[in-house]
């Protein structure tokens, strides 16, 4: 079976959890210090997909999914 992410992907998510450790990785638009393992993951994924590494899509549609349609009462 073929891997998900490539190596150098991955060494990438090594780096941010590294920096995370340190306290000194910092989230992109509010510069705040992030402490999330799950957003350090992130923004390792992120930084791979910008050198263009293997590294599959985003997911999207994320969020709160509504009911939709008017509530019967």
């Amino acid at each position: 079976m073929a891997r998900k992410y490539s190596r150098s992907a991955s060494k990438d998510v090594e780096r941010a959890m590294r920096k995370r450790k340190r306290g000194k990785l910092k989230s992109g638009r509010s510069g705040k210090t992030v402490k999330s393992r799950k957003q350090a993951i992130a923004i390792g994924l992120s930084e791979a997909r910008k050198k263009g590494k293997k590294v599959p899509k985003k997911k999207t549609g994320g969020g709160r999914k509504t009911g939709g349609g008017k509530k019967k009462s």
